[in-house]
Formats: structure tokens, C-alpha cells, sequence
């Protein structure tokens, strides 16, 4: 069977990239190793990890927030099977909908394990034995990542557990303790802490989200301290062992004493790694770094060029949009087009509460490389829609040019930081300044206000209700 392009890996960027490239007319095919499609982000990342975030969310709401707003219900109760049952519905749903879209779009599937024979075709090693080889005139390799650990660590998935077992635990944690300060720990760590459960994080830096803005970090860290989850920063993990029902984490802070934490589950979410075991690489002597991730040129193509390789195997951010906007790339570029990606305007997000959201360069990296810039600050409590819905904790921050005023940088903890941001990835792309956006009629009362607000700080030191 020949087909113009296939795509081994059905995430986000693997499926995106299939159904663009038959949009533009060309014969595309799936291999996904999994019986389900969506890959990571959909079966046990992004869109389970949101459904428990939203189900927590509401929980914690009625029990802390109800009464300020008027609202009086007997002490709310946790069905924990049917909140994980939720979770599996969204799930299921969601994956099926790829499904159907790879029917509408005339997407071969492949279920089974696709390796390379040779630059154009590729073998699939089906969970039933069999095998089957398929060839393609151009091949797109988007097999995301894998959690991570450490060395020492003995992932058991019982009690030492990654992301993917506790969006499926069968009970709520007593005292979980996370082992890093990223995105995934903090969501994570958020579910259970609204749920109940005492959280204690440990993280290697000095900050949690090391790559975000400082300001960001530390104000992410007094709101969710706020909320009852402890921080351990500038502490080295060195050792994790399971004692049957406890959990006992040694590590050492910044004044090289040792400390002992225990609890009934770990979680380690020290980052991902790109995941390529299978694939035979060697076959075809595609280059990888001394990260494991595949090398790529400028048009995403790796050093044989029919193959192409998008998404969390290759650098840059392991984000689920960031896979999708290369594999329409890669898929365009394939049928003959020019398109374009700006890596510096692919938004980070954080989907805690508040939610946190940037775009755009960060304070230290413009002191870094010596841009003259400027700063507007604008807290979310001074507006009116904040004091509204209770949700006055964040702020927004605006990093502009100090000579043209262009926008370089947006920074964002508040509620619906995630969907705030966008207007700003938009401004950028745009080149807009700070008095562009500063000068746009935003909508009252609006969360949105607060970029307004920051943008005219930036601008001209006076934001109007600040």
C-alpha cells in the first residue's frame, strides 16, 4: 500500500498533521501503536488532567466559596469513582471524535507498532502478530514524549507514580508528594489538594515553573500556598522508597542538610523525554542530540529529507499546540506551500487557579540579551469583574520595547489567564505596541480590562484605575 505521507503517532500534532495533508489532497495514513487515538495529550494528559481540574475546581468551590455568594448546601461529599468515571467519559469522547475525523478525511488507520525498514517504508507490528509494511512517499514521525525520572527512582506505579496512574488512582491521596515544581505537578497537585489531600512539593530550583517569569513564579507560589499546598524549593531529591503504604523521599535543601518527607503516594514529575524506542532509527540513520530528540532543519525535516519529525520528539516546548501548529506545517510544506511559525509567540499555560498564561519573552530573558524595555503591572483585585466573581488574586504584566513600544513579552496569573493570552499572541503577531492595545475599547466589566490596563502602564506609566 503507498500512500503520499504517513504519520506515525496519532497525538495532537500526528493527527492534525494527517488531516491537514488530506485536506490538501494528498493520501495520508496513521500508525498508532495504542487501540485509541490522540496520543498523550488526549488519553492521559491534557484533556483527562482538565476534566479532573474542572471537577476539583467545583468541588472546592462549594466548599469555600458557596457561602460568600449566597449559596447554602449541606457539607459537599466527593464520589472519587465518579469523578474518575467523568474523566474516562471525556476521554472516550474526545479520542472518538479523532476517530470520525480520520473517516470524514479519509485517513487510513494503522493500529500497531510502526518502525522503519527503509526510508519509505515502514513496518507495522500489530498487537494481533501479525505485520504489514506500508510505503510512503513522505513520513512524518510525531511519537511525542514519555515522563520522565530519575536514576534512582523505581517508578512501581502503585505508590512511586507518574502522571498517567494518578489521573486513574482509586483513591485520594492522604499527603501526595510531588517531585517537581512544573506544569504537570502543579495541575496535578492542585486536583488532589482541592480534594483534600495535604500536598508537599519538592523541586530542585530555586522557583516553581523555572521557565516562566519570575513575577509569574512568585506569584503562582503564594497563591497555591494560599490554598494549602507547601513548597520545598533549592531541595535535590536523592533517593524515593516504597514501604508498602508509605512513601519515604529523601532529598537535601540549600543548606546541605538532609530532609525526610513521607507520605501515602509520590508523584514524579520531573519533565518528559521524547519517545522514539521502536521506531528503528538506525535503519534509516536518522539523527538524534545527546537529548534524544531528533534533529530537524528550519522545514522540520530530519537529515533524511522525505522525513520529517514534529512535536515533543523534536526541541523546543512540549506542548500539545506547539505539535499541532508543526504538524500543519510540516503537512503544508510537504504539499508544496511556504508556510511560517513563530516560536516566540507560542503561548505557555498552566491551567492551576488561578490559571496562569505568557507569551512573548520573559523580564530575565530581555535583561539577558540587553533590550531596552519597559514594564506595566496590573493587579487583578482593582478590577470590577475580578471583585465580581471573587477571582481577584494575579495580575497582568506587559514587557514592551522602551524605544518603539512593541510588545514583546505578556505574563498572566488570573482567572482565564489561558484564553486572556490569546488576544495578546494576536497583538504580537501583529508587531502591535503597547499604546495599540492600550488604546482598543475592551468590553466592561471584563477580566480582559487587565491587559488593557497593563498595556497602558507599559505605555505610559498610567493605567486609569490603578
Amino acid at each position: 500500500m503507498k500512500y503520499d505521507l504517513i504519520v506515525i503517532g496519532s497525538g495532537p500534532g500526528g493527527y492534525i498533521s494527517a488531516i491537514r495533508a488530506s485536506q490538501l489532497g494528498l493520501k495520508a495514513a496513521i500508525i498508532e501503536k495504542y487501540s485509541t487515538l490522540g496520543g498523550t495529550c488526549l488519553n492521559v494528559g491534557c484533556i483527562p488532567s482538565k476534566a479532573l481540574l474542572d471537577s476539583s475546581h467545583h468541588y472546592h468551590d462549594a466548599v469555600h466559596n458557596f457561602k460568600e455568594h449566597g449559596i447554602l448546601v449541606d457539607s459537599p461529599k466527593i464520589d472519587f469513582s465518579q469523578m474518575i468515571d467523568r474523566k474516562a467519559k471525556v476521554v472516550e469522547q474526545t479520542t472518538g471524535g479523532i476517530k470520525f475525523l480520520m473517516e470524514k478525511n479519509k485517513i487510513d488507520v494503522f493500529e500497531g507498532l510502526g518502525s522503519f525498514v527503509d526510508a519509505t517504508h515502514v513496518k507495522v507490528a500489530k498487537n494481533d502478530g501479525t505485520e504489514e509494511v506500508i510505503e510512503g512517499t513522505n513520513i512524518i514521525i510525531a511519537t511525542g514524549s514519555k515522563p520522565a525520572s530519575l536514576p534512582f527512582i523505581n517508578i512501581d506505579k502503585e505508590r512511586i507514580i507518574t502522571s498517567t496512574e494518578a489521573l486513574k488512582l482509586k483513591e485520594i491521596p492522604k499527603h501526595l508528594i510531588v517531585i517537581g515544581g512544573g506544569v504537570i505537578g502543579l495541575e496535578l497537585g492542585s486536583v488532589y489538594s482541592r480534594l483534600g489531600s495535604e500536598v508537599s512539593v519538592v523541586e530542585y530550583m530555586d522557583k516553581i515553573v523555572p521557565g516562566m517569569d519570575a513575577d509569574i513564579s512568585k506569584e503562582l507560589q503564594k497563591v497555591l500556598k494560599k490554598q494549602g499546598i507547601k513548597f520545598y524549593t533549592s531541595h535535590g531529591v536523592s533517593a524515593v522508597e516504597n514501604k508498602g503504604k508509605e512513601v519515604t523521599i529523601k532529598a537535601t535543601n540549600k543548606k546541605g542538610e538532609e530532609v525526610i518527607f513521607a507520605g501515602d503516594y509520590c508523584l514524579v514529575s520531573v519533565g518528559r523525554k521524547p519517545y522514539t524506542e521502536g521506531l528503528g532509527l538506525e535503519n534509516v540513520g536518522i539523527k538524534v542530540n545527546e537529548k534524544g530528540q531528533i534533529e530537524i532543519n528550519e522545514h522540520l525535516q530530519t537529515n533524511i529529507p522525505n522525513i520529517y519529525a514534529i512535536g515533543d520528539v523534536v526541541k523546543g516546548a512540549m506542548l500539545a499546540h506547539k505539535a499541532e501548529e508543526e504538524g500543519v506545517v510540516a503537512a503544508e510544506i510537504i504539499a508544496g506551500q511556504k508556510p511560517h511559525i513563530d516560536y516566540n509567540l507560542i503561548p505557555g499555560i498552566v491551567y492551576t487557579w488561578p490559571e496562569v498564561a505568557a507569551v512573548g519573552k520573559t523580564e530575565q530573558e530581555l535583561k539577558e540579551t540587553g533590550v531596552d524595555y519597559k514594564s506595566g503591572k496590573f493587579l487583578m483585585r482593582a478590577l470590577g469583574r475580578s471583585r465580581a466573581s471573587t477571582d481577584i488574586d494575579g495580575f497582568v504584566k506587559v514587557l514592551a520595547d522602551k524605544n518603539t513600544d512593541e510588545v514583546l513579552g505578556v505574563h498572566i496569573v488570573g482567572a482565564r489567564a489561558a484564553d486572556l493570552i490569546m488576544e495578546m499572541a494576536v497583538a504580537m503577531e501583529y508587531r502591535a505596541s503597547a499604546e495599540d492595545i492600550a488604546r482598543i475599547c475592551h468590553g466592561h466589566p471584563t477580566y480582559s480590562e487587565a491587559i488593557k490596563e497593563a498595556a497602558k502602564a507599559a505605555w505610559d506609566g498610567k493605567p486609569l484605575n490603578a
